[in-house]
């Protein structure tokens, strides 16, 4: 009898929950992804990706796009890359950066831990935005969330001395969980001290959906760190 071999199947921090895309998303995901995006084909050159010097700042998992589109269109000497896993999304924002005509602005469908392994240079980003990730809110389910001591490590090792860090959720279980991880980092320091979580900076929209959570008396955490 011979031995079938045994594959290791790698842990996600998302499930693809792809939805049905509009004819709209699906035009802007067949004719302006591939103006938008980048070939993964090694370390992503920023300069020439986006034909200037300006600072880099990554988000990931950005959901319908509208806040990255706003921070881009608000910060037009800041260059941004979004990651997204689901297509709806990302055909969402690229119709966005048609209709606002946004220049400084670029969108990877990929998952963002490969990505920060494989294809961004070490202390290259200027800062990284995770808002609102997956909550994973079962306790037995806590080990897929996406911050993680590794993954805390891995972005530490991509974000320029002086860079951000900046986090946000509306699970308070997540949000200690956050403050804890990355407070236990030393290549961060908590803006806002290590007990405390820190109040919305005006860069970052108030997106609808916080809108209706504040109606409803629900809360947001805000997390900001500086890389040291």
């Amino acid at each position: 009898m011979t031995d079938k071999p045994i594959y290791s199947r790698r842990i996600l921090s998302f499930v693809k929950r792809e939805g049905r895309l509009t004819k709209g998303q699906q035009r802007a995901l067949d004719e302006l992804y591939p103006s938008y995006t980048v070939a993964l084909d090694g370390l992503i050159d920023f300069t020439v990706l986006f034909g200037n010097n300006n600072p880099v700042v990554m988000e990931i998992g950005f959901g319908n796009g509208s806040s990255l589109a706003s921070m881009a269109q608000a910060q037009a000497d800041v260059n941004f890359l979004g990651l997204e896993v689901h297509r709806p999304g990302v055909g969402n924002l690229l119709l966005q950066i048609e209709q606002q005509a946004i220049t400084n602005l670029r969108v990877l469908n990929e998952d963002a831990v490969e990505v920060l392994k494989n294809n961004i240079a070490n202390a290259s980003l200027q800062g990284v935005m995770i808002f609102f990730p997956d909550p994973w809110h079962k306790k037995r389910h806590h080990k897929r969330r996406l911050v993680q001591d590794g993954f805390v490590q891995l972005l530490a090792k991509k974000i320029t001395a002086g860079g951000v860090l900046h986090m946000a959720t509306d699970w308070q279980n997540y949000a200690e969980h956050m403050l804890m991880v990355t407070n236990a980092a030393s290549e961060f320091t908590n803006q806002s001290g290590q007990a405390n979580f820190a109040v919305r900076p005006a860069t970052r929209p108030l997106t609808k959906f916080e809108q209706r959570g504040q109606r409803l008396g629900h809360g947001v955490w805000d997390l900001l760190y500086t890389r040291n």
